[in-house]
């Protein structure tokens, strides 16, 4: 069988950012095949915590992004229904453990208000009245009420779910080998490795195979240096409803937006409807070695008992990792390649991939629909790293 050029759009990857990016394309009306080399939300996607965060961000493209893509989850959650995809606006809780981080984070706070985050700074007292097993030793904090989560899994495959309904095809177990091209060198598809598709056509292809994005450029002719940061999210038994919002360190700020390559901790704690807990988070780059260090999981514990002391008696279920898609200037790469036209790129989120994921995919449905988009795209061209070192 060959999908012939009844497509408007094929989407590489089946994570979160490619289904929402063939979901918003499905809404403009676009016929959309989505190409999944293993399962459905089988890479990053499968190994993260599912956060929706404002807090984290600094006034930026990103913050604008992020707020954008906030309102979207809000919409997508009252249409495919908050319990189907775990959607919980529960808020989000920064903890400084002294004075002076404290007054760093207000500084934060007063220049996110500015944009349009309700972000609400908190004394100790009010800390505790939000999160009554916190350390007493805190300084203080902020408050996010915008920060939400979604269940990473469930709405992936939720939104692709929907993308069937409207006529598209989803293919698992298919790998990308090359593209197809025009006499004038424009991109109209993929050729596979599946000997019952082995190529699909479309005059819009869209690059979202997450940490795996890199190579699949490459074979495109344009690349883009997304890179692998590894991380581990612990989880502890069932517990009963203890951590209201989700809480973590500031320094978590500060790690987000860092280069360095090397192990980078700090404690990003929250509650599942499960009863569970999570725990991360930690940043390394060290390509896609998937060994278990156990170093980095105690670090990662001991953090967390710092913040709450009670999960010094709380067992741990289990541990998992993944591979954050990386780019060394921090903001995803979003938009049309014009080194090779018909492409278009979504990829490079790094750890906010499940906040974004709306934006992004409602950006490019418009830019594809002849739309004038919501945001400006040029802080995400994929183009700008060849620019910066031209």
């Amino acid at each position: 069988m060959e999908l012939g050029h009844t497509n408007d759009v094929v989407v590489i990857g089946g994570g979160v950012i490619g289904a929402a990016c063939a979901y918003y394309c499905s809404e403009a009306g676009l016929k959309v095949t989505v190409i999944e080399r293993g399962a459905v939300g089988g890479g990053t996607t499968a190994a993260c915590e599912g956060n929706i965060l404002l807090s984290d961000k600094h006034p930026g493209s990103e913050l604008d992004l992020a707020l954008l893509s906030s309102r979207l989850w809000t919409d997508v959650a009252e249409r495919l229904g908050p319990e189907r995809i775990e959607y919980h606006a529960k808020g989000g809780v920064v903890v400084a453990a002294s004075e002076a981080t404290a007054a760093g984070l207000r500084n934060l706070t007063a220049s996110q208000r500015e944009v349009g985050i309700d972000a609400i700074d908190i004394s100790q007292d009010e800390l505790v009245e939000l999160e009554p097993s916190v350390t007493p030793a805190a300084a203080g904090g902020a408050h996010y009420p915008q920060d939400s989560q979604v269940q990473p899994m469930l709405a992936t495959a939720r939104l692709l779910q929907h993308v069937r309904a409207r006529g598209g095809t989803v293919l698992t177990g298919t790998s990308v080998t090359g593209f197809l091209t025009s006499a004038d060198d424009r991109v109209i598809g993929v050729r596979t490795d599946n000997p019952a598709v082995p190529t699909v056509h479309g005059p819009w292809t869209i690059n979202a195979a997450g940490t795996w994005s890199g190579p699949i450029a490459e074979l495109a002719g344009a690349p883009i240096p997304v890179l692998p940061r590894k991380g581990f999210v612990l989880v502890t038994e069932p517990l009963p409803r203890v951590i209201r919002h989700k809480v973590y360190t500031a320094e978590y700020v500060a790690n987000v937006a860092s280069s360095d390559a090397g192990l980078e901790t700090s404690v990003v704690v929250e509650g599942t409807g499960a009863g569970t807990v999570l725990i991360g988070a930690s940043r390394e780059r060290v390509g896609f070695d998937r060994s278990v260090s156990l170093p980095v999981i105690e670090k990662l514990a001991a953090q967390a008992i710092e913040v709450f002391p009670f999960l010094a008696d709380v067992s741990l279920l289990r541990t998992y990792l993944g591979f954050r898609p990386y780019c060394p200037d921090h903001l995803p790469v979003i938009g049309a390649d014009p080194r090779a036209p018909g492409l278009i790129h979504a990829s490079g989120h790094e750890g906010a991939g499940i906040g974004l994921a709306t934006g992004t995919g409602s950006l490019i449905a418009q830019f594809i629909s002849g739309k004038e988009p919501d945001l400006d795209l040029s802080p995400f061209r994929p183009d700008r790293f060849v620019e910066a070192t031209a």
